[in-house]
């Protein structure tokens, strides 16, 4: 492998998991690195390169949620993907709030872990390519700027949305193409400065199909049945001109 070649930290104090993620996650054209407490992977960002960190939450030394905060408190912005128990919901949610990038509940697939791993890293690179202040997400026509909030389509027409439709609707930009169920849209839309605590991930879909899909010919929000909903058209991080 070449030193260009991603470096992931897998975090987990059980040793038969770690080898089992290390295994497999090099078979995928990745390095692996390996810690077993929080003290581990403090000694591992000082010392090495690490592209995106793969966190359990439980560690015998402190826990995966109180590390990940201090990451961000100390302006370390490498990418987090935190291993939670499946029916952790509050460690999901305070994951997310105190800056990991993504999750996944135990038991899982390390099919799936290596698929959020590349989608983490992707949105990372086309996020560090274009200026803080110039990003714009384009999608069917549309234009979306997380600074003012907005959505206008090629001609500058504003489509008004709700603080909250706004907060669903980046979510789903930020994860193309991925399926997301109610419980995860409500983990990562929880915090912002939205009104999704007192309506429904149900109701918000529905009023960004209406307000979006004006040529009511292309569905931008599928459902899927058991699963939830998918943002099903392409997805675009552009610099545009102010």
């Amino acid at each position: 492998m070449s030193e260009q070649t991603p470096q992931i930290l897998v975090v987990d104090d059980d040793p038969e998991i770690r080898k089992l993620l290390a295994r497999y996650v090099e078979g995928q054209a990745f390095r692996v690195l390996l810690a077993s407490s929080c003290s581990e992977l403090r000694e591992r960002l000082a010392t090495d390169r690490i592209d995106l960190v793969v966190l359990d939450v439980m560690l015998p030394d402190g826990s995966g949620l109180d590390a990940c905060r201090d990451l961000r408190a100390k302006r370390n912005t490498t990418p987090v993907i935190l291993l939670t128990a499946l029916k952790e919901e509050v460690d999901r949610i305070l994951g997310l709030e105190m800056g990991a990038d993504d999750y996944l509940g135990k038991p899982f697939n390390p099919r799936e872990l290596v698929a959020r791993i590349r989608a983490v890293l992707r949105r990372r690179s086309e996020t560090a390519s274009v200026p803080e202040h110039a990003k714009k997400y384009l999608f069917e026509g549309l234009i979306a700027d997380p600074q003012l909030r907005s959505v206008a389509d090629a001609l500058g027409n504003v489509i008004e949305l709700t603080g909250a439709e706004f907060d669903l609707l980046q979510v789903f930009l930020d994860r193309p193409g991925r399926v997301l169920s109610r419980d995860q849209l409500l983990d990562l839309t929880r915090g912002r400065d939205g009104d999704v605590f007192d309506r429904s991930i149900d109701v918000l879909v529905s009023r960004l199909r209406r307000k979006l899909d004006t040529s009511g010919t292309t569905r931008l929000l599928k459902t899927v049945r058991n699963g939830g909903y998918q943002f099903a058209v392409k997805v675009e991080l552009r610099n545009f001109p102010s």
